[in-house]
């Protein structure tokens, strides 16, 4: 299964670094970020997180929320948040939920290996949490991804 544009993204988004119930509905009004990467305190994964938080007041004050979500574990997500001061929800989902839901679990390939992980991908939803924008690994640019982010959204 695999969250397209015109879908609706689930109410329940899962678990945050603190081990809190995150959903939709905890930000009535507000339209969505919800970017799923690899993993915590990699380059290209530290790269995509800071851009995002230096652009986050400008973000926010469009009516965004932001959400990272990766299969790492709560306290590998707490470290990440300490050391990068970011200032947004990461999802923990370790049991792979949100990963194949949207359908960005897949096959990967670094340094002649194959393995399946997390497709580097972000959707962008409206105030009903409805997705009209959908961003694939290949069209992401981790160091300038907010800027690809609101270039999107000013346009909406």
């Amino acid at each position: 299964m695999a969250i397209n544009i015109g879908d609706k993204i689930p109410e329940f988004l899962g678990m945050d670094q603190n081990g809190k119930e995150f959903h939709r509905g905890d930000f009535p009004g507000k339209k969505w970020i919800i970017y799923f990467y690899p993993k915590d305190n990699t380059p290209g994964c530290t790269a995509q997180a800071c851009s995002l938080r230096d652009e986050y007041s400008e973000i926010k004050a469009l009516g965004y929320e932001i959400v990272g979500v990766s299969v790492d574990k709560q306290a590998a997500h707490q470290k990440f948040i300490a050391a990068k001061q970011l200032p947004f929800t990461l999802i923990a989902d370790e049991d792979h939920r949100m990963v194949e839901l949207f359908g960005v679990w897949g096959e990967k390939k670094f340094m002649g290996k194959q393995f399946m992980g997390t497709l580097r991908t972000t959707f962008i939803a409206d105030e009903d949490g409805v997705v009209t924008h959908i961003l694939t690994p290949k069209q992401i640019k981790t160091s300038i991804h907010a800027q690809q982010l609101l270039e999107i959204i000013k346009q909406a």
